[in-house]
């Protein structure tokens, strides 16, 4: 099976689903900038190049550039979604979400149940999240639980690039908005992806470490903490089980619950700001729903209630790591 890496993988997903399906399109800032500038015979890609190369395979019919506005973005693309079109919108930063709002919120997420199931909206945001690229405050936050609150969006959160191709291939056929998170700092992360399409079903999280001492359950970025720190523990004779959740919305409670009624002890890694983020949502569902289950505590492990630092030093106290992971474990199994 071929290496690819997390920004070959999703630039794949993208071409091989615009080749099946004339009716999808990319928006977006510099997805078709820079050809024909300064010696360029193709566009810039998008801010991290990711769809460098489309232009030239689809034209601009179908890539189209914009001005730096994600209102016209979000409602240009959401529009276009309406009339049958399954459009790709790429936000450069999650962070510029809150200028397109009410487009994402109070229009997107809400046609299908205003018009009684006869509109469908079948819009993928693409936008970058994450910290430890050095990007300060501004360019760094991690919002996904925000979007996990509105009814009628998909909140989708890759681990990897066999997770990227699959979940976003998936996100494009869907009939529903969905918003499909890269981690910044995973672009050149590499690993097996099949040339062939295939899909990755939503709702349904991934075990990617068994064990009978332990449950730890990440997201995106966090779960290759989460496998590391498994990996370490396992020498030392503490045996975890990693939940990769795939989905923020929907959610696989199911596999949450069955994990954790099994080991009796969690941990929630998760790089959003700790108040009323995902690792608080599935401590609270932990408590309602399998709290006789529990042998210690439920320990979430997230950064502080701060901005993210500019500072390189202040930065790398502010991630989550794999040595706090293993710290927390070895303190709630001894």
């Amino acid at each position: 099976m071929p290496i690819k890496s997390y920004k070959e993988a999703i630039n794949e997903a993208i071409a091989q689903e615009m080749k099946k399906d004339e009716n999808v399109i990319l928006i977006g800032e510099d997805v078709a900038g820079g050809a024909g500038t300064n010696g360029e015979q193709d566009a810039w890609g998008g801010v991290m190049g990711v769809t460098k190369g489309l232009l030239g395979q689809f034209g601009r019919e179908r890539i189209i550039d914009t001005p730096i506005t994600e209102t016209a973005i979000l409602g240009m693309a959401s529009g276009a979604a309406l009339t049958g079109l399954r459009p790709i919108a790429e936000l450069m930063f999650v962070d510029f979400m809150g200028v397109c709002f009410d487009q994402i919120l109070n229009q997107t997420a809400k046609f299908r149940y205003m018009f009684g199931g006869k509109a469908i909206t079948p819009l993928t945001i693409r936008t970058m999240y994450g910290g430890g690229v050095r990007a300060a405050s501004q360019h760094s936050q991690c919002l996904y639980p925000i979007f996990t609150h509105v009814p009628g969006i998909k909140v989708v959160i890759p681990s990897g690039p066999y997770e990227a191709k699959g979940l976003l291939i998936k996100s494009i056929r869907d009939n529903d908005p969905v918003i499909f998170l890269e981690h910044k700092a995973m672009y050149d992360v590499t690993e097996d992806v099949p040339d062939e399409s295939y899909t990755i079903p939503f709702g349904e999280a991934n075990f990617t470490r068994e064990g009978k001492d332990i449950t730890l359950i990440g997201m995106g970025k966090t779960v290759s903490l989460c496998n590391n720190a498994a990996d370490l523990l396992k020498k030392d004779g503490l045996h975890a089980t990693v939940l990769d959740l795939r989905t923020l919305s929907p959610l696989d409670e199911d596999s949450i619950l069955e994990s954790v009624e099994e080991t009796g002890r969690a941990i929630i890694v998760d790089e959003s700001s700790p108040r009323c983020n995902i690792a608080t949502d599935i401590s609270a569902l932990i408590c309602d729903k399998s709290f006789s289950y529990l042998k210690a505590p439920i320990k979430m492990i997230s950064p502080p209630h701060t901005p993210v630092p500019f500072s390189p030093a202040l930065e790398d106290i502010y991630m989550p790591d794999e040595q706090t992971i293993i710290t927390t474990a070895k303190k709630i199994l001894n």
